[in-house]
């Protein structure tokens, strides 16, 4: 790991594509009633900081939702300036779903605890494992519990203020997913729950990425919104059942200001898209996991629902290993 990357502080690095959790268009963020771990202690208000960050005012235009290209750059910039404008909001509204040190896979509610993805717990002691889109970096203060080492990665400054906030005795880290500034094979581990993969124009950058960083027999898990998600209407209710767009466009969603810039975008790729970004990014694919919705689980989430969840799968969960 390249120097600066201190506890207590956040590192800083240049970059050019993006490493975000959405809760708009298809992508959403770790969500869901959770079963385990402490309640969060997040209240408002959040940070205090008046002078070097200015959000966007609530009477700014709504931007236009469209199906555009857009590339690695645009992609990068939109999404950045996305979560470092509306990280306040979403930790004040969704604190409480995600705690401050619990590990969830997707809105199902899967929970690490459970899935075991990554191993057993009891096997994560001393291990160096790297959360890609960590956002709060609430799955690596999970792991930090379990005697982990992690590294928490965002492409959002503000997100990793947030971090900081909670706290926590390992490294965050602002960087950009698809040039991480770290050695070769500095990982035993990495992760990442919606975080990164769902919103950059070229995810084979992003694993060949992970790929190097990891020590040979590392283990890459990542989830993403289910593709098939995209041939339906991001609605939680009955209208969200119908087919409503082609599976096979990979038309990227886009939001976009009064001249047309990129405030916002997510990536489509098929299921078969991924298995084969995996596979030529030099990873073999060991598991691929499909959390069904739990009874337990009421919340609705975007448009993630009981209703939607107990017929169609919302989320995907990739399960890589280097050889």
């Amino acid at each position: 790991m390249r120097e600066g990357a201190h506890r207590g502080r956040i590192a800083a690095f240049p970059a050019e594509e993006t490493s975000q959790r959405a809760t708009r268009g298809h992508g959403i963020p770790r969500t869901g009633p959770l079963r385990v771990g402490r309640k969060s202690t997040t209240r408002e208000p959040i940070i205090q900081e008046p002078e070097a960050y200015e959000p966007q005012g609530s009477g700014d235009p709504e931007p236009e939702a469209t199906r555009r290209d857009a590339g690695v750059t645009e992609s990068a910039r939109a999404n950045r300036g996305w979560w470092d404008r509306n990280a306040d909001e979403y930790q004040t509204d969704h604190g409480t779903f995600l705690g401050d040190d619990r590990f969830v896979w997707g809105p199902e509610g899967l929970d690490e605890v459970e899935a075991e993805l990554l191993g057993p717990p009891e096997e994560l002691k001393g291990r160096h494992v790297l959360e890609i889109g960590a956002g709060a970096a609430q799955c690596a203060r999970w792991l930090a519990a379990q005697g982990a080492r992690p590294v928490a990665l965002d492409l959002s400054h503000r997100q990793l203020q947030h971090a900081l906030r909670i706290g926590g005795s390992f490294p965050l880290v602002c960087a950009d997913a698809g040039a991480l500034p770290f050695a070769d094979g500095s990982f035993d581990l990495a992760c990442s729950a919606y975080g990164a993969l769902p919103f950059v124009a070229d995810p084979r950058l992003v694993l060949r990425e992970v790929r190097r960083v990891l020590r040979p027999g590392g283990r890459f898990v990542f989830s993403v919104t289910h593709p098939i998600r995209w041939a339906f209407p991001d609605e939680p209710g009955p209208e969200g059942l119908s087919v409503s767009a082609s599976y096979f466009d990979r038309t990227p969603y886009v939001e976009q200001d009064e001249q047309g810039r990129a405030v916002y975008v997510e990536h489509h790729r098929t299921l078969g898209d991924r298995v084969r970004d995996v596979v030529a990014s030099g990873f073999r694919l060991v598991d691929l996991v499909e959390p069904e919705w739990p009874a337990w689980n009421t919340a609705e989430w975007g448009g993630w629902s009981p209703l939607r969840g107990n017929l169609i799968p919302g989320t995907a969960i990739f399960v890589c290993e280097r050889d």
